[in-house]
């Protein structure tokens, strides 16, 4: 993996034992004598969902990109997940994509997904960290908050709480704060004697709801459906196949159009989808449950490559650092990302200025994804927000670009590409992309070189205004509208 620190010497904590928390422990484990991975839950020994993930009995999408990086960091993951049941697919041959109401053109293609449930995917990892080298987990346990040396400069320690015990003091050399949505970095930073990271906010007013049913051979044409939301219909929807053969459904809603929980109504808000594919699935397969609802926070970015003061020996990481709409199906790729950072910048040096090197590695990971999932939310009227003229223009080309799609297969691969984070989104403004959208005199010149002008990065997600902050909600929940939960 390239990560030559000194002789493996040191302490890591991190905090959290989510997919962030686990990659970022995958790459530690070496480079650190030992790794403590703290976790409030107590961790199954199977696949369940737990409730710090209550985000867990959703459908979860892994994007290629994040598929290819958690197959170089556990090599052996793809036979081990298949052998269990989960499914590897090609993403335009093998799903049913719906944009704007367009099934994107099926073609042969080279964009493996990964089909396996959330709870699935952590206890695989789970697994796999546990037997690295120096690695233990502290279940049962929570991180109370990080201790600094008496200059303020440096974390040296974490004050845990066990169940049924006294706080105690562990001594780090690194923490790595992983503990998602729900983390208290604004406190813990304010009481070491520091500010807290400039913010971006956009609330989208999204509900999940979701449903299991059993799988069975022929049930569908294919192994998964999305069906994305469009401006006139802000609703949508997924069905992947997962291990333990299951359908995992999730629908959803934004603002006032939310699925309801009762299965009659959860089925007729199926069939008001903007295409009809994804409720006839329903119909013919077998609850095994009932629909679960959850409320989907605000998404969040936290800018802490911005700060002039950083604690050495302190590092954020994945929902902590930024929580994406959980529909673009962004947020485990995205970990996945940072995890690579890490092991990169552990490579060069695990000295002094370790945080300020990563969080502008992180920044770069994180500004495609997060102004793809802004500029798709500020397609939905109810989404606050201020529309420049760009994002306007852009949206209206993503538009005709869907429509081209489904008829050229060369424009729908572009799309997936973008989407699945391998490509940048210039991809989508490439000569034979833009031949295909205008062959339907779907886009005129003067909008292609509008669009085309270069622009800082970022620009889209500060085109809008910041929404206010919502109260608190405790129920913590990865291109454009289409995939499910990060």
């Amino acid at each position: 993996m390239g990560n030559d620190r000194t002789a493996g010497t040191g302490h890591a904590v991190i905090a959290g034992a989510g997919i962030a928390g686990l990659l970022a422990a995958r790459v530690l484990a070496g480079p650190y004598e030992r790794v403590t991975v703290v976790e409030r839950d107590a961790l199954p020994a199977g696949a369940g969902p737990r409730r710090g993930v209550p985000q867990g009995h959703h459908a979860h999408g892994l994007l290629a990109k994040g598929f290819e990086l958690l197959d170089e960091l556990f090599p052996g993951l793809t036979q081990d997940l298949v052998a269990e049941g989960a499914l590897v697919r090609d993403a335009q041959a093998d799903v049913r994509w719906f944009n704007d109401g367009h099934l994107l053109k099926p073609a042969a293609g080279d964009l493996p997904c990964l089909l396996v449930s959330r709870p699935g995917l952590e206890r695989y990892l789970r697994s796999r960290v546990a037997t690295l080298p120096g690695v233990e987990f502290h279940d049962r346990c929570e991180v109370l908050e990080p201790v600094a040396d008496h200059t303020g400069g440096r974390v040296t320690g974490v004050r845990v709480l066990r169940v049924n015990s006294e706080p105690r003091l562990l001594g780090s050399d690194l923490f790595v704060d992983a503990t998602g949505r729900g983390n208290r970095g604004v406190t813990w930073l304010r009481a070491l004697g520091y500010g807290s990271a400039p913010q971006e906010r956009v609330d989208s007013g999204l509900v999940y709801v979701s449903r299991e049913y059993r799988r069975r051979p022929g049930d569908a044409p294919a192994d998964a459906y999305v069906v994305g939301a469009s401006a006139s219909a802000p609703r949508g929807g997924v069905a992947l196949s997962a291990e333990g053969d299951r359908w995992l459904v999730t629908l959803f809603g934004m603002g006032a159009d939310r699925p309801p929980v009762d299965p009659d109504g959860y089925h007729r808000f199926a069939a008001r989808l903007p295409v009809p594919d994804l409720h006839r699935l329903l119909e013919r397969l077998e609850p095994l449950g009932p629909p679960r609802a959850m409320r989907i926070p605000v998404s969040v970015r936290r800018h802490y490559e911005r700060l002039e003061r950083f604690p050495e020996g302190y590092l954020v990481t994945g929902d902590a650092l930024c929580q994406f709409n959980p529909s673009y199906g962004q947020g485990m790729t995205v970990a996945a990302g940072e995890a690579a950072a890490l092991r990169d910048c552990l490579a060069e040096d695990a000295g002094e200025g370790l945080a300020a090197r990563f969080f502008r590695r992180a920044a770069r990971i994180t500004d495609v994804p997060w102004d793809l999932s802004v500029g798709g939310d500020l397609r939905f009227p109810a989404v606050a927000g201020r529309r420049t003229p760009r994002v306007r223009a852009l949206n209206r080309y993503v538009a005709r670009l869907h429509r081209a799609a489904a008829v050229d297969p060369v424009v729908g691969r572009a799309f997936l590409t973008v989407a699945h984070l391998q490509e940048p989104p210039q991809r989508l403004f490439a000569r034979d992309v833009l031949a295909g959208v205008a062959r339907g005199g779907a886009v005129r010149g003067a909008t292609v070189r509008g669009l085309l002008r270069p622009r800082p990065a970022g620009e889209v997600a500060r085109a809008r205004t910041a929404a206010p902050a919502p109260a608190a909600d405790p129920a913590a929940g990865d291109r454009p509208r289409t995939t499910a939960a990060s």
